[in-house]
């Protein structure tokens, strides 16, 4: 599997959370543009992406 097989799914996990993440920003005093989001949505997406490869070893290993 190529890592960009789920970057559109782990993209819609991301902003089923945004309105959390951006309500604590607000609150910390912190603006969120789409410009500052990028690179953190990059570094979700390889945080996402190793998981996902933890998890599916994790199974195979299991099904063994």
């Amino acid at each position: 599997m190529q890592p960009n097989d789920k970057t559109m799914e782990f993209m819609q996990i991301a902003m089923k959370y945004m309105p959390e993440a951006k309500q604590q920003l607000d609150e910390a005093g912190i603006e969120l543009s789409m410009e500052m989001i990028q690179p953190f949505m990059n570094l979700f997406t390889k945080v996402m992406n190793e998981a996902y490869e933890m998890g599916k070893a994790d199974a195979m290993k299991e099904n063994e």
